[in-house]
C-alpha cells in the first residue's frame, strides 16, 4: 500500500496522472455526486448539508435530545435511532444506566424516534442494517459513524451537530479533497479486513485529515459486503472525514436480503473524476497485521514482530511476554461494530473447531454485532463450535472497545479484534499502578493465537478450511423487540426521568475581552478524547454534566478540575479586570487535542468547569474543533506557546474581533510584571460558529435565535 499526494483522474477504471486537481472534475467523484443531493445552499466552498438519518448510543443520546429540547425540539425531523450498546452494563453507579434507557424510550415516543433496546445490536450495524441505502448521509454521535461500503455517506461528530439536525439546521464544512482509494488484487487466505484496516492507518493517519476516502477498482468485486465494511469502519482512525465506495451486485444482495431492495442503485466514479490525491491499495500485498500499543496505526505485520520481538516489545515493558522466543498473549477479543460480524465469526469458528484455548490464562470472549447476527452464527452452529473450544459468548455490546468489558489483568497483553487501543482507554489506570496493553488484529489471527493456546500465532501460519454457510438477515428480532416511532410523535408522551439525569448548567454569553488562566498544558505530540474525558468508568454519569466533569483529564492530568474550579471561583475583578467587560475562564493548552471518539464530553466537561478557550498548534479532528465551538470555547490555534499552567492569558476585544469575521488577535500572557504579547488564530469560522461563541454556546444560540427573531 502507498500514498501519493499527486492528483489524479479515474480513467477506464484505472488512477491517471493529472497535472492539478480540479474543482470541477470533483464533480465526478462518489462523493460530490452525494455531497451535492445534501447540499442546503449554492455555496461550494462552505458545504451546508443535511442528512438523511441520525443515530447515537447512550451515552450521547440524553444530552444530545437534553440539549434539542432546551433549543425548541418538538419532533425528530429524519429516522433518528437510539441504540443502547454502551451503558449496558449497569453495575456502576446504581440504577442511572437503566434510568438512561428509560428515559430513550420515553424521548423516542414523545419526538417520533427509533429505540433499540440493550443487547439487540452495536450502533453501526443497527444503521448498516436498517437505515442504510445507496447515496444516503448518516450523521452519529460516535467516531466510528461509516457505512461507505453500503454507498452511505456517514460522519461522526459530537452531540451539538446533531442538535443542530433535529432542529433543520445544517452541518457546515469547508469543501473536503477527496483522496482515491485505488483497489486491486485479492487477500490471501488468512487476511481478513482488520489486517487491510491496519496497513491503511498505518500509512496515511493523519495525511488524509478531514478529507474522504473514496474506494474503487476491480479488487473491490474480490471482497465481500463484511469485508468492505470491516475495512471501512476503521478509517475513522486515518482522521478523515468520511469515505464512500463503488457499489455492485454484492451490495445489491445485502440490501435485498435485508428487505431493502428499493434502496440500492449502482454507484460509481463517474469517467474523468478528478482526485486530490491517492493510495494504491494491492490486497495482495497485504499480511497479518498487528497494531502495537498505543494506536491503529502503530502497525506492522506479525511476522516481522515475530522475527524480532524484543525490538518491538521490550519499550513497551512487554519483555515477560517472550518466552522461549514466542510471544505469551493473556487475551482475546473479537467485538464490536469491527470485529463482530457474520464472518469474521464463521472464521474464527472454522480455526477453532474442534480444538481448544486451553486451560491456562489465555482467554477469548466473542460478542456478535447484533441479535440478527448472533441468531444466524447459532443457527448455523458456529458459535457452538467456539464455545466448545472455550470461547466466551457475550451479547452485542461496545464495551471491550472503550474499557466497559473484558478490562485485562494488570500487566495483562490483549489482542482485539476492535477499533481502538488508545492509552488508558481498555482499563488501565497508571496513577493507582494498574496498567495493560491492548493491540489491535483480525478476527481469524486471534482465533489462531486462541488455537495455539495463547501464542501469538497469524492466520497464514496455519492450515485451515471455512465451510462457507451463507448469512440471512431475519428482522423479525427488531420487529418483535425496538421501538419504531418515526413519524408517530406523540406530543403528549412524558420524558421520563431518572435522578441522574439532569439539565446544562446556566453558561454566559461572552463579554467583550477574554481573560484565561492556564488549568493545563499538555505537550504531548497528540491528545486523544479519551485522556481529555476517559471512557470506560465514566460512562454512568454522562446524563450529569457536572457530576462527569470530575473526571476531565483524570488519566492525563488529574490537578485540571481542582485548577479549573479555582479559576471558576474567581472574577475577572479579582485579578484587577473589569467584571462587566471581561469574561474569566480557564483554558487548557495541547500540541494536537483530540484524536480519536466524537464524545462532545471532551468539551462539554470544560465548559461546565467554566473552561473558555482551548489553545493548540492544530487540532487532531474537526469534531473535536466543532465540539468546542458548540460549547462555547474559542478554538484558539497559535504557532508556539512556551507557558506553563497558571499564567493568564488576556484577549482584549475578542467579541468585536468574533463580530468582524477576523481571523486572528494579539493577547498578552501576563506572568507577574511582565506582559508578553502571542499571535492567536481563529481560521476558517463560519458566521453560525462565532454567533455560537458570542453566545456562548449552541444552547443559548438557539435560544437567542428566539429572541432576535
Amino acid at each position: 500500500m502507498r500514498y501519493y499526494k499527486d492528483p489524479v483522474i479515474y480513467h477506464n477504471g484505472k488512477p491517471e496522472a493529472a497535472a492539478e486537481s480540479s474543482g470541477a472534475g470533483r464533480a465526478g467523484t462518489m462523493a460530490y455526486q452525494i455531497l451535492t443531493q445534501h447540499m442546503m445552499s449554492e455555496d461550494r466552498k462552505t458545504l451546508q448539508l443535511r442528512f438523511d438519518a441520525l443515530i447515537s448510543h447512550d451515552i450521547t443520546y440524553v444530552g444530545i435530545i437534553q440539549s434539542a429540547r432546551a433549543s425548541g425540539l418538538t419532533q425528530f425531523p429524519v429516522p433518528y435511532a437510539l441504540t443502547n450498546c454502551h451503558n449496558s452494563l449497569c453495575a456502576v453507579g446504581g440504577t442511572i444506566n437503566e434510568d438512561d434507557h428509560v428515559f430513550g424510550l420515553s424521548a423516542a415516543k414523545k419526538y417520533g424516534g427509533i429505540y433499540v433496546p440493550a443487547n439487540q445490536a452495536v450502533i453501526h450495524q443497527y444503521a448498516r442494517e436498517q437505515l442504510t441505502g445507496v447515496g444516503r448521509m448518516i450523521l452519529g454521535s460516535d467516531s466510528h459513524t461509516r457505512y461507505g461500503a453500503y454507498g452511505t455517506m456517514g460522519i461522526g461528530e459530537g452531540g451539538p451537530e446533531l442538535v443542530k439536525q433535529l432542529l433543520e439546521n445544517t452541518y457546515d464544512i469547508p469543501a473536503p479533497e477527496v483522496v482515491l482509494v485505488y483497489v486491486h488484487g485479492a487477500l490471501p487466505h488468512g487476511v481478513g479486513p482488520h489486517d487491510v484496516a491496519l496497513d491503511l492507518c498505518r500509512e496515511v493517519f493523519g495525511t488524509v485529515k478531514n478529507m474522504i476516502l473514496e474506494f474503487a477498482g476491480p479488487g473491490i468485486a474480490s471482497l465481500s459486503t463484511d469485508e468492505r465494511i470491516g475495512i471501512d469502519v476503521m478509517t475513522t482512525e486515518t482522521a478523515c472525514l468520511s469515505s464512500i465506495w463503488q457499489t455492485d451486485e454484492k451490495v445489491a444482495e445485502f440490501y435485498a436480503d435485508h428487505g431493502r431492495p428499493e434502496v440500492y442503485t449502482k454507484l460509481e466514479p463517474v469517467d474523468g473524476a478528478c482526485y486530490d490525491h491517492w493510495i494504491d491499495l494491492d490486497l495482495s500485498q497485504i499480511e497479518p497485521m498487528i497494531a502495537l500499543p498505543f494506536h491503529p496505526s502503530n502497525a506492522l505485520p506479525i511476522r516481522v514482530l515475530k522475527q524480532d520481538p524484543e525490538k518491538y516489545l521490550g519499550p513497551l515493558g512487554l519483555s515477560n511476554k517472550i518466552k522461549d522466543g514466542k510471544i505469551q498473549v493473556d487475551q482475546g477479543v473479537i467485538a464490536g461494530c469491527a470485529g463482530g460480524l457474520y464472518e469474521n465469526i464463521q472464521e474464527a469458528a472454522a480455526i477453532l473447531k474442534d480444538k481448544s484455548v486451553g486451560t491456562g490464562a489465555f482467554g477469548l470472549s466473542v460478542y456478535p454485532a447484533s441479535t440478527p447476527i448472533q441468531q444466524q452464527t447459532m443457527k448455523n452452529g458456529m458459535l457452538s463450535d467456539l464455545l466448545m473450544a472455550g470461547a466466551v459468548i457475550k451479547p452485542c455490546f461496545c464495551g471491550p472497545c472503550f474499557g466497559a468489558g473484558d478490562v485485562p489483568a494488570n500487566g495483562a497483553f490483549s489482542i482485539r479484534h476492535t477499533t481502538r487501543n488508545f492509552p488508558n482507554r481498555e482499563g488501565s489506570k497508571p496513577g493507582e499502578g494498574q496498567s495493560c496493553y491492548v493491540a489491535l488484529m483480525d478476527a481469524r489471527s486471534i482465533a489462531a493465537t486462541a488455537a495455539n493456546g495463547g501464542i501469538l500465532t497469524g492466520a497464514d501460519e496455519i492450515d485451515y478450511t471455512v465451510e462457507k454457510q451463507p448469512y440471512h438477515f431475519d428482522g423479525s428480532i427488531y420487529e418483535k423487540r425496538c421501538y419504531n416511532g418515526f413519524g408517530k410523535p406523540d406530543a403528549d408522551a412524558q420524558l421520563i426521568f431518572g435522578p441522574n439525569i439532569t439539565d446544562w448548567p446556566t453558561i454566559e454569553p461572552l463579554k467583550d475581552d477574554l481573560l484565561v488562566e492556564m488549568a493545563a498544558v499538555i505537550r504531548d505530540p497528540v491528545t486523544t478524547t479519551d485522556e481529555l474525558i476517559p471512557s470506560g468508568e465514566t460512562s454512568s454519569y454522562r446524563s450529569n454534566p457536572l457530576r462527569l466533569a470530575e473526571f476531565a483529564l483524570s488519566r492525563r492530568e488529574p490537578a485540571y478540575v481542582g485548577r479549573a474550579k479555582a479559576v471558576n471561583a474567581k472574577t475577572p475583578a479579582d485579578l484587577g479586570f473589569s467584571n462587566e467587560t471581561t469574561s474569566l475562564g480557564s483554558a487548557i493548552f495541547a500540541n494536537k487535542p483530540g484524536d480519536g471518539s466524537a464524545r462532545e464530553q471532551a468539551a462539554s466537561c470544560q465548559r461546565v468547569l467554566g473552561g473558555a478557550a482551548n489553545i493548540a498548534i492544530e487540532y487532531a479532528t474537526k469534531r473535536y474543533r466543532s465540539n468546542c465551538i458548540n460549547w462555547g470555547m474559542v478554538p484558539f490555534t497559535t504557532e508556539a506557546f512556551p507557558y506553563e499552567t497558571g499564567a493568564l492569558l488576556f484577549v482584549p476585544g475578542i467579541r468585536k474581533a468574533l463580530e468582524a469575521g477576523e481571523e486572528q488577535i494579539k493577547g498578552y500572557v501576563l506572568q507577574g510584571e511582565e506582559k508578553h504579547e502571542i499571535q492567536l488564530y481563529m481560521q476558517g469560522l463560519t458566521a453560525e460558529e462565532r454567533q455560537i461563541l458570542l453566545d456562548g454556546c449552541l444552547m443559548n444560540y438557539y435560544r437567542f435565535q428566539k429572541e432576535r427573531a
